[in-house]
């Protein structure tokens, strides 16, 4: 196949990308290389700041036009899949929608609808924004508070999202989470990917005994803390490491790139991360794929859709539970014989259920399958 990913977010359609080629389909990748990340891309879309920055970036779509025609599959990060406004981008996806076969889009991250379900509360027991229906710390913060009256929620972005979601051929969600809020909007035309890791470039360092000190570890991402919930997490972590420094310690890293981040955490034996997710997302399921032991979301239901009964690793921390992140965090140390096997069946359930090429070939069954009805209209 003839595929083309349009914008990345946490090195996925990066590492997507490498998964197809090495199964012999042709994949061009344009990015901005998920900013900060500087994750790897065939052509850069990196739009500068200021006036000047601006001109340059929509000539430089403008010139990359005919590059973005003739693909069996286009593939969007997200509705808004251009580092432009609304009404631009839209006229991009139109004439992306005349030159190809088809076109897909990422469920991940922030859109029209995720932030809606979140807000109502009603589709997710908890998100980055509520906790059943009582606002999370984020929501009631300045930064939150004017996320929530951004344009994802306006009327015209909404006409926007639904324009864009009526003429896709199909949403590829990447966690369970997405997966739950699309399937009431396209049933018909949803599938569960998952985050694709590249497990055979994370070679496994096991934890093989049981440690004399626990090593955490935690990745910030500056001014996105308390959106992630990584504010209580690191509380909780300091808390334990203080109260039993003689068998713990942490380690936080901030904004590092890619390779850097990697190379960082190895050494430690677990990760903190994502508080407000039911599953594990890719800080995390990176750090499982080379043994490290994941705090982060395992919920019962997510376990039940993947059909996993018995690899089940993730530390599973509830946001809902007051004080649940300390007595985990002490659980683990007071455990820490245990890491050795929880280290061997993290790097197993990647391998399960996140290789690249395991996550690939759902894409690409679910593109032929979008596909081949397409053909018999």
């Amino acid at each position: 196949m003839k595929i083309l990913f349009l914008g990345d977010a946490s090195n996925l359609h990066s590492t997507l990308a490498t998964a197809l080629r090495a199964m012999g389909h042709h994949v061009v990748l344009m990015s901005d290389g998920s900013r900060w990340m500087d994750t790897s891309r065939d052509i850069d879309l990196t739009r500068e700041s200021g006036l000047g920055g601006a001109l340059r970036y929509v000539a430089r779509v403008l010139s990359l036009l005919p590059s973005m025609c003739g693909y069996d599959v286009v593939h969007l990060v997200n509705p808004v899949f251009l580092n432009l406004r609304p009404d631009k981008v839209k006229l991009v996806f139109d004439f992306i929608c005349q030159h190809n076969r088809s076109v897909f889009l990422s469920a991940l991250g922030s859109d029209h609808d995720v932030v809606k379900a979140c807000l109502d509360g009603n589709v997710l027991n908890y998100s980055e924004y509520m906790l059943h229906h009582t606002p999370t710390q984020y929501l009631a913060s300045a930064e939150g508070a004017a996320e929530r009256s951004h344009s994802w929620l306006d009327p015209a972005m909404e006409r926007f999202h639904r324009h864009i979601i009526s003429r896709i051929d199909g949403a590829v969600a990447c966690l369970y989470e997405y997966y739950k809020i699309y399937s009431s909007i396209i049933p018909d035309k949803l599938a569960y990917g998952g985050i694709p890791i590249n497990t055979q470039a994370l070679k496994p360092h096991f934890i093989t005994t049981e440690p004399a000190k626990v090593r955490f570890f935690i990745g910030m991402q500056r001014n996105r803390s308390i959106f992630k919930g990584t504010d209580r997490l690191l509380a909780a972590a300091k808390a334990v490491t203080e109260q039993m420094p003689h068998l713990c310690e942490l380690d936080v890293v901030e904004n590092l790139p890619y390779n850097e981040y990697i190379e960082r955490m190895l050494g430690c034996h677990v990760i903190l991360d994502q508080l407000y997710s039911y599953t594990p997302a890719t800080n995390a399921l990176i750090a499982m794929a080379q043994g490290m032991v994941a705090v982060s979301g395992g919920e019962e239901e997510f376990y039940r859709f993947i059909g996993e009964e018995r690899c089940r690793p993730i530390v599973n921390v509830s946001p809902l539970i007051e004080g649940d992140i300390e007595q985990k965090l002490r659980w683990i140390v007071n455990n820490k014989a245990q890491l050795p096997t929880l280290s061997r069946m993290s790097r197993e359930f990647v391998m399960k259920h996140n290789d690249s090429h395991v996550v690939a070939r759902r894409h690409i069954d679910f593109w032929n399958e979008i596909l081949t009805k397409k053909q018999k209209l």
